[in-house]
């Protein structure tokens, strides 16, 4: 199942592959100097019935050494098929580009981390034909960013840290430091690393940490229900029932009916688009700017 946790803690290295140089530190493996990094189709799939789909592959030419490929796999729990699916991806990815390749998995827990290193073998007996072994990035070797300047340098691998770093006793004084170190950022690099954290963390208590951090307003995933989504469209109801407001009280005004003060101060409070536009509706038939609210359900049960 594809979750926002999964979608985040890989797509991030197509939209960002400049974190790849302190992921390759993590690693413990020399980082590729000055390299062109190409995001390639993610499909695996052959003629065969079957679809496969790697979450990220990047092509990576340094400009010293030989050209190689990066497969990224989110993994948020152990998956019994998962082994044979990665042998898979990298012997297709080899076969098909002629390049050698690298596996990485990102994982935010230290029980899946310790699975997903493997090895995954395809053995008879004594013999082993292949054998899987993916680098894996948790929260055993990628660093807790406690640094502000370090979040404004390097966000990409800040907000790795963070989703990685999740389900750690430390992750709201991560968050924390996170934030402040947006700071730095302006508004439209901020609401964009901002949402990239919150849907990384999904559905766990330290998103809700996350949210209480944020103060603006904007939407960057479309459809998940992220604290700046639902920002973006409470503003836009309350403007609709602003604007129906503004009509509902013209309408009286053109027909000459009075507006007291306690009615029109309910007419213009109220955040409600459906309700004020039931109300417009009966403004062009009622005789007392009262009679607007008269059988109003809503109204009758908060008196």
């Amino acid at each position: 199942m594809v979750t926002s946790t999964h979608e985040a803690s890989h797509r991030i290295f197509q939209e960002h592959p400049e974190v790849l140089a302190p992921v390759f530190e993590a690693l413990g493996l020399p980082p590729p100097a000055k390299s062109i990094v190409e995001a390639l189709s993610p499909d695996a799939t052959e003629i065969r019935p079957l679809e496969r789909r790697v979450d990220t592959v990047l092509k990576v030419e340094p400009s010293e050494g030989d050209r190689f490929m990066v497969a990224i796999e989110a993994q948020t729990g152990r998956a019994p098929d998962k082994g044979i699916s990665w042998a898979y991806y990298v012997a297709y990815l080899h076969a098909k580009f002629e390049l050698p390749v690298l596996l990485v998995v990102v994982c935010k827990n230290k029980p899946t981390s310790m699975w997903a290193a493997g090895p995954f073998e395809s053995r008879v007996g004594p013999w082993a034909t292949q054998v899987t072994r993916p680098f894996v990035l948790g929260p055993h070797n990628v660093p807790e960013i406690t640094d502000v300047s370090k979040v404004a340098d390097e966000p990409a691998m800040a907000t790795i840290s963070a989703i990685v770093h999740s389900e750690s006793r430390n992750i709201d004084a991560i968050l924390h430091m996170l934030a402040r170190g947006m700071r730095s950022f302006d508004k439209a690099t901020a609401k964009y690393w901002c949402e990239f954290v919150e849907v990384g963390l999904e559905n766990t208590p330290a998103r809700e940490t996350w949210k209480g951090l944020q103060k603006m307003v904007a939407t960057y995933f479309p459809g998940r229900g992220t604290l700046f989504e639902e920002t973006y469209l409470e503003g836009k109801a309350k403007g609709k029932a602003e604007g129906e407001a503004k009509g509902v009280l013209r309408v009286l005004e053109v027909r000459g009916i009075p507006v007291s003060d306690d009615a029109r101060k309910r007419i213009t409070s109220c955040t409600d688009p459906d309700r004020v536009a039931d109300w417009l509706d009966r403004a062009a038939t009622v005789s007392r700017a009262e009679d607007l609210f008269a059988g109003d359900v809503a109204e009758q049960t908060e008196s």
